[in-house]
């Protein structure tokens, strides 16, 4: 069966079992991408399929709903971010379970109304995944969302430093990629994020700490300086 707009959830689901590949599997565990429903298909095969198959939000639930990752990678691909409503977000949100899956959904996410407020909600959720979630959004928004105002970014840095002593490697690791991608997002945003950088690597606790002075090292490097210089306003 050749992929396309009329596939329902159930043929989509019979020809992605046909693509299987159990080294892919493999690979992906390495990379600590929960493996345990994965048929070890590619992205870019998976991004293939949904051109091929188009947006079908209630194909897109069904999807979802059938557990599997690589159907749910599908799902985030192929739904409609105008379909999606709050109960949607939060089914999803509930299934969280590996950062791949979290981090290609938080792309979709900021594409809704209203992100900014979800932000704020999944980082007062205690679940890693989740919590992951809201500075996922955060760092996909600084580079996808081109139009949204610098003062959303800089108004999350409070919230990274709120959040900047979970010791959970998801958690960690997204605050940290959140507060570099405000840092070079524009030079209106470099300042700030760089001194919330180095308040962070004068703190305390270990893991704000280890945060603060990753995200220094880039945030001065050659680099990134050199580029902000050449997008500075003229």
């Amino acid at each position: 069966m050749t992929p396309g707009p009329q596939s329902t959830a159930a043929n989509l689901l019979a020809h992605l079992k046909t693509l299987r590949n159990d080294d892919n599997v493999e690979a992906m565990a390495r990379f600590a991408i929960a493996t345990e429903t994965a048929l070890g298909i590619s992205n870019p095969t998976l991004q293939k399929i949904a051109r091929q198959i188009g947006k079908n939000h209630t194909r897109a639930l069904e999807l979802w709903r059938s557990g599997m990752r690589d159907a749910r990678m599908l799902a985030i691909y192929t739904a409609d971010p105008s379909q999606m409503t709050r109960l949607d977000v939060q089914a999803w949100a509930a299934d969280f379970n590996s950062w791949e899956i979290v981090d290609a959904a938080a792309d979709l996410l900021t594409e809704l109304s209203g992100w900014q407020e979800l932000v704020a909600q999944f980082a007062q959720d205690d679940r890693e995944f989740v919590r992951r979630a809201a500075f996922a959004m955060i760092a996909g928004a600084c580079v996808h969302n081109k139009s949204e105002p610098d003062a959303t970014f800089l108004g999350f840095l409070p919230l990274m430093e709120r959040h900047a002593g979970d010791p959970r490697n998801f958690v960690r690791k997204s605050v940290n990629w959140a507060l570099r991608n405000i840092g070079k997002r524009n030079p209106a945003c470099h300042g700030p994020a760089l001194t919330c950088a180095e308040r962070l690597a004068e703190n305390d606790d270990k893991t704000a700490r280890w945060i603060g002075r990753d995200a220094l090292k880039e945030l001065t490097s050659e680099r990134v300086l050199a580029r902000l210089r050449k997008n500075a306003p003229v």
